[in-house]
Formats: structure tokens, sequence, C-alpha cells
């Protein structure tokens, strides 16, 4: 049997520490008979030859930029059947000048609510709320996230814009409180999928730092979602 292609894809921002994140994960896949190839820049995208032979890319690039030629090899080997996938800002907060890779994806971080102001000490942990991922009625039987209850996390809670061409397995709700200016609870996609063409996309808003990634519940949720994107014939 052929050994199955994965393409890491990482860079961007360095406080979502691409290649450490990554690292986890690359283990899991060689276990699973991936064939794994690293690179370091997206232009890959831009070479058909290597994207047709790709069965999964797992991309961590939190902003940066991407340009035509490669964002058009990654949506046409989505479509042709080659899986994407990723977590947090790696994947949900990738180019956001190109609103077309955000309609590939299907959710686009809008923020992440922070802690009151007079518990804000100016460093990352002002965003660090302690939140429950809820597993949905659809997440129950998905093969990505069965048998997983719901889970608490004390970390970033991405808000996150989204159409409904996406299959939500969990959320979380953001809720109001006096100093925010939101009217109602708001409830956002934490773990979803899409299809694309023949392509699978997955995607896990959870992942901000190594610990979140270790949790069990995260890591689990992860694994299952690499392997469900990936190529399927």
């Amino acid at each position: 049997m052929t050994a199955k292609k994965a393409l890491v894809v990482r860079g961007g921002w360095d406080g979502h520490r691409p290649v450490e994140a990554t690292e986890l994960f690359l283990p899991f896949l060689r276990e699973h008979g991936y064939d794994v190839r690293v690179e370091e820049d997206n232009e890959v995208y831009a070479d058909a030859e290597v994207m047709a032979a790709t069965d999964l890319v797992l991309q961590s690039v939190t902003m940066s930029k991407i340009s035509p030629e490669a964002f058009r090899g990654l949506r046409a080997a989505v479509e042709a059947g080659t899986g994407l996938a990723g977590w947090h800002g790696g994947i949900a907060d990738s180019y956001r000048e190109n609103s077309d890779y955000l309609q590939l994806v299907g959710g686009q971080f809008a923020t992440h609510p922070s802690k009151h102001p007079d518990e804000c000490r100016g460093d990352e942990s002002d965003n660090f709320l302690p939140y429950t991922v809820e597993i949905t009625e659809l997440g129950r039987d998905h093969e990505i996230t069965a048998g997983l209850g719901d889970f608490p996390l004390l970390t970033e809670q991405y808000w996150v814009l989204h159409d409904d061409l996406i299959d939500v397995l969990a959320t979380t709700t953001h809720p109001v409180q006096p100093y925010h200016p939101w009217h109602r609870p708001i409830t956002s996609p934490a773990i979803w999928t899409r299809l694309w063409g023949r392509g699978r996309v997955f995607v896990a808003t959870p992942g901000h730092s190594l610990d979140v990634l270790r949790e069990p519940a995260v890591r689990t949720v992860i694994e299952r979602g690499m392997l469900w994107a990936t190529r399927t014939a």
C-alpha cells in the first residue's frame, strides 16, 4: 500500500509556536503511515505536482500572507480531494487579506474577549478565560468527537465569524459581562468540518499554546481531525 502523504506548512506569527506545535503531531502522523514533508513557506501550495500528491495539508500559519498563485494551488488541491486541517490561528486566522481563503475554511477568528479591565496585566494572560467546549448533537456521533464529553479549558476563547456551510461538532459560548458592549451571549463554533469539492476541511479553535495542545481532549480531536480530513479517494 502506498503511504499517505502529509504536507505540514508552518510559519506566520511566532507567538503560536508553529514549529513546536506541529512537532507535537508529527509522530502521530508517522505512526499512522504518513510520509511527512515539512515546509516553512506556503509557496509550496503553488507546486501543482506536490499538491496533487498530497493527501493531507496540516497548516499552522497565523496571519502572514499568501500569494495568489499559492492560494489558487491550495484551493485547487482541496477541491480535488486533498484534506486541510489545523487549529487555532494557524488555520482560522491565516491570510486575513484573502477573503477567498476565508470562504475555503468557513470561519474566521474575530477576537478573543479578555478579563475584566481591572484584572488585566498587559500580557497574554489577559485573554485566558475559563470556558467550556460543548459537543453538539452532531458531534456526539461524528468520528472526530464521538465519545468525548464537554471539556473545560483555560485559554483564549475564540469568537468566530462563520457561515452555515460548516458542520459544527462543538461550540463555545461567550457570556455577557457588564464591561462588554454586546447584549446577549454569543455562541461560536469551536470544532468544525467543511466539505469543499472533493476535499475535507477540519478546524479546531483551541490551541493557543503547547499546554493547550497537550490537553487530552484537544489532542484527541486534532489527531482524529487529521485522519478524517485525509483524502478519501
